[in-house]
């Protein structure tokens, strides 16, 4: 039971943080998002994958329903997050201490938690079922 404890706790605060920057952006728009996406000769609508990293899969998280899946969403998210924006802080450290990417860091890890975890008995998949 501790296990699955856990697990909520670990999902809950991965995705419901993340959720709050993929709700700013759906009420904001991702235009600068999308200038960042062409500067890399990408096209325009792969820019829209924010959406997918950082509302779908934090929500596939919070219910613990294809939660695996919105791990693997977050990971990916926050991979292309930090290659388009902080590279050349990937090996920095911050004038107080703190690494330089250690929130990007922390939705990564926690996403990839997800990925190999699953989501545990308290969620809408199930303790061990397919959705989960």
């Amino acid at each position: 039971m501790s296990d699955d404890l856990g697990k909520l706790i670990a999902r809950l605060s991965v995705s419901i943080l993340l959720l709050f920057h993929g709700v700013n952006k759906l009420l904001t728009g991702i235009a600068p998002i999308k200038q960042m996406v062409v500067s890399h000769h990408l096209p325009e609508t792969v820019s829209y994958g924010v959406y997918l990293g950082e509302i779908a899969g934090p929500v596939l998280i919070i219910l613990g329903l294809f939660s695996r899946l919105g791990g693997m969403l977050v990971v990916v998210n926050m991979i292309v997050a930090v290659y388009f924006t902080e590279m050349h802080s990937l090996l920095a450290v911050k004038p107080g201490g703190g690494y330089a990417l250690e929130l990007e860091a922390f939705y990564l890890i926690g996403g990839l938690c997800v990925v190999l975890s699953g989501a545990g008995r308290y969620s809408v998949g199930g303790e061990n079922g397919p959705l989960n």
